[in-house]
């Protein structure tokens, strides 16, 4: 079942990424955003130790690196316990056999056997919801944030641009590529992580990017900029890119401590 269903989601992704009419297609890398959902600080505990311990060091063996771990930015007492794991692929193949690799890596169940074999009545998390994207043509692979100083303080901002359709978010793409809104944010700098298509998930059709700033100040001035600027003024306008986005969800996030980004 599981080679099925994995076998049915390459077959799918590769269909996407013709459609893109893209000479980038076999250099695009995927990425998996896995979302830890807690119920208690306990829970928080024990999984920050797996990803920090075990997790992020198998993956390192197994030759990924640049994954990055957020954590909700403070907002109220309201802030979700949520984990965000961004997780880069070179191809689907490596993702299609992580899991096996991490089966056999004896370091990782050691250091990992806290989490790995937690009981039923003390899960280590309420639930994993699951992401899986392909990089845009214009930004084929990941670009780890340069940002220096206080982690705390940063800003990175995961935008999920849902559309009514599956042909308006094709359009939405393609304004994002051959659009020209990818360099536009390169030259503001927003410093991207990543843009991709969404090839499944939950909030589907949509697309996903991921922007960082030195601050909320930061953030704030270079929107501003985006929105002022006469590439956007123009693009905005362009017939067939009008009604493209149905609904915008906007996530701040700072990394962890042992986040590589």
């Amino acid at each position: 079942m599981k080679t099925t269903f994995l076998t049915c989601l390459l077959v799918i992704a590769h269909i996407w990424g013709f459609s893109q009419g893209s000479s980038n297609t076999k250099n695009r890398e995927y990425y998996q955003l896995k979302v830890y959902s807690f119920a208690s600080d306990s829970q928080i505990a024990t999984t920050d130790a797996y990803l920090k311990n075990a997790f992020l060091p198998a993956l390192k063996r197994t030759g990924i690196s640049h994954v990055g771990v957020f954590k909700p930015r403070p907002l109220d007492s309201l802030t979700p316990k949520k984990t965000y794991v961004l997780i880069p692929f070179a191809n689907f193949e490596q993702f299609e056999s992580l899991a096996d690799l991490l089966d056999q890596d004896t370091a990782y169940l050691e250091a990992g056997k806290e989490y790995l074999t937690a009981a039923h009545n003390q899960p280590p998390y309420e639930r994993i919801s699951s992401t899986l994207l392909k990089a845009f043509p214009e930004m084929p692979k990941m670009m780890p944030s340069a940002l220096k100083g206080n982690r705390a303080d940063r800003v990175y901002e995961l935008r999920s641009y849902e559309s009514a359709t599956e042909a308006l978010n094709l359009k939405k793409v393609e304004m994002f590529n051959a659009g020209g809104e990818v360099p536009l944010f390169a030259r503001l700098g927003f410093n991207a992580v990543f843009y991709a298509e969404v090839l499944s998930g939950a909030q589907m059709p949509n697309l996903m990017y991921l922007t960082t700033f030195k601050d909320q100040e930061s953030r704030d001035e270079l929107w501003k900029a985006f929105f002022d600027s006469p590439e956007w003024t123009k693009l905005k306008d362009i017939p067939k890119y009008q009604n493209t986005v149905s609904h915008n969800e906007q996530l701040f996030l700072y990394p962890t401590d042992y986040s590589d980004y």
